[in-house]
């Protein structure tokens, strides 16, 4: 048995997750400031300087908040409803590419918890799961806002999982592999899939939106009109769970996004041979989170810019937008392939 080998992925292990749970954190903050900015207002400017350490002292209440659950509502459920959520949402860390390989103490490390060769797929029926968290929770409330609420994230999940399937079909086509890291370096060899698959990246980054929950998608907590959501009844980190949950699949959606279409880790134009292995090692790391954070930047833009969707529009564009274009997309794509390979 390997023991370094094991200590060097317990290692990446705890210094991936917690670099996601500080981002998520500190992407609460940027969303307020980028709200703030749009809206001509300050944001959080009190707790620290220009407010950094706002999530900090949300983190707090939350803690100190008087915990309640319904006497009325299946409690074990209940408890595993945000349980779910969160855990599902931190998994698919383990197989996304953060970046090439750095050399320690005498050994290359590669940054990827575990490369998996169907690593897709692993994240794909993760992220199918996270829905349960949702369903259970709105469930186990016994409130039937809830429950709506509930019903509405289910139906949005399985309408949206779909057309982005059928957008990472036509990809698919094109590199050949479920293996996230040989889709990077395909990337690095070549051109990124952006350029290959527009309209495939569009289709995929308006089903991540819907995927999170994020306005003009947040239809399972439309206020007004089921009061709070499928967490209404829930309070201090129960609560704290399912909203830090959004946070977290925002941030990893942007790395799936980054690692599919936009090369990963890879910087264009850099002749990584002229640099040491830790040098690049670490430029490829900082050019992929810069990627995470421009999309997340998207993410809160599209979000306080546009209203949110009735729920007939929701399934109109999902079922007779999305799915055609996803199945034209893949068929173009197919005829194009077998067009070359002859």
């Amino acid at each position: 048995m390997d023991w370094a080998l094991i200590i060097e992925k317990l290692v990446l292990i705890a210094i991936i997750i917690t670099a996601s749970l500080v981002i998520a954190m500190y992407a609460t903050y940027g969303e307020r400031k980028v709200a703030a900015w749009m809206q001509d207002r300050r944001g959080p400017n009190r707790a620290g300087p220009f407010g950094i350490l706002q999530p900090l002292a949300d983190g707090m209440k939350l803690f100190f908040k008087e915990e309640i659950i319904p006497t009325s509502s299946s409690k074990f459920l209940f408890i595993l409803g945000p349980s779910l959520a969160m855990l599902t949402a931190m998994m698919t860390c383990a197989v996304v590419p953060w970046g090439g390989h750095l050399e320690l103490f005498d050994r290359k490390i590669n940054l990827q918890i575990a490369d998996v060769n169907v690593a897709i797929l692993f994240v794909f029926a993760v992220v199918s799961l996270g829905v349960y968290g949702i369903m259970i929770g709105g469930w186990a409330s016994n409130n039937k806002f809830s429950l709506m609420a509930a019903m509405r994230g289910a139906s949005q999940v399985i309408s949206y999982e779909l057309p982005m399937g059928l957008a990472l079909i036509a990809l698919l086509m094109i590199t050949g592999s479920l293996s996230l890291r040989e889709m990077v370096d395909k990337q690095i060899t070549g051109h990124w899939n952006i350029l290959y698959q527009p309209l495939g990246f569009l289709i995929f980054f308006v089903c991540a939106m819907a995927e999170c929950n994020r306005a003009p998608f947040d239809l399972p907590e439309a206020e007004n009109e089921l009061n709070m959501g499928y967490h209404q009844e829930y309070s201090s980190m129960k609560l704290g769970f399912y909203l830090f949950a959004e946070y977290i699949n925002m941030f990893i959606s942007s790395a799936i996004m980054a690692t599919l279409f936009f090369g990963g880790y890879d910087v264009p134009f850099l002749n990584e041979s002229t640099l040491s292995p830790n040098v690049a090692g670490i430029i490829g790391i900082v050019a992929f989170l810069g990627k995470i954070f421009i999309f997340i930047f998207v993410f809160m833009w599209i979000r306080w810019t546009l209203p949110r969707f009735r729920y007939d529009q929701l399934m109109n564009l999902g079922w007779k937008g999305l799915i055609p274009l996803a199945l034209v997309n893949m068929v173009i794509t197919g005829a194009v392939v077998l067009w070359l390979n002859n």
